[in-house]
């Protein structure tokens, strides 16, 4: 990337690029790498290697790790969105593009507001069963046509699918995971593994 480009700039044309659909289709995967250079930058520099969000407050912070962390888990064979860094990174991309502010900030208002209704406390304090009830209910679109006051949560829910699936397919865990290797030089092409036999 030119050293004419700021920061400010990047993470601009980042958020503004994502903002029609996922970023792994829109933003060139450099530009992606350079906001988790960035973030991982600013952990290093840290007194506790923490990240310090730039728009959420902390308990907004807090509702979006749990809800990236329960959209993409860590297993056996790599860490989760936690991990890859995707809530820092959709933090990084929404300070900087108020559509996303009112997008995700309304959306977890919306879930706190809505659990409150239902199970007299916010979402991060509610049941490990409440808060599936609730996420089982705006994880899907046909939701909204029994019940249209879903409506918003869903908008949310899958607005946040992507962004946590963005920030963690293009961060190194990510990378890692789908077995890219880029432009790797190879001495010899082995072609494709055998058809098993049925």
């Amino acid at each position: 990337m030119s050293s004419q480009v700021s920061r400010r700039d990047i993470l601009k044309s980042l958020a503004m690029s994502a903002a029609a659909t996922s970023v792994l289709r829109v933003i060139p995967a450099q530009a992606a790498e350079y906001a988790h250079h960035m973030i991982a930058a600013e952990k290093a520099a840290a007194p506790a290697h923490a990240y310090a969000p730039k728009f959420f407050v902390a308990h907004d912070y807090k509702t979006l790790q749990a809800l990236c962390q329960t959209i993409i888990p860590a297993d056996a064979d790599s860490g989760g969105a936690i991990e890859a860094g995707a809530p820092e990174f959709i933090d990084l991309l929404t300070s900087e593009n108020t559509e996303y502010q009112r997008t995700l900030a309304g959306g977890l208002l919306w879930l706190d507001s809505t659990c409150s209704d239902r199970y007299e406390k916010p979402y991060l304090d509610c049941a490990p069963e409440q808060q599936k009830e609730i996420l089982d209910q705006i994880a899907y679109r046909h939701n909204a046509i029994s019940n249209p006051g879903l409506g918003q949560g869903i908008e949310f829910f899958s607005f946040l699918r992507n962004m946590t699936a963005d920030g963690f397919f293009t961060s190194e865990i990510g990378i890692k995971y789908l077995g890219y290797i880029g432009s790797a030089y190879l001495k010899e092409f082995p072609g494709c593994p055998p058809v098993p036999e049925s």
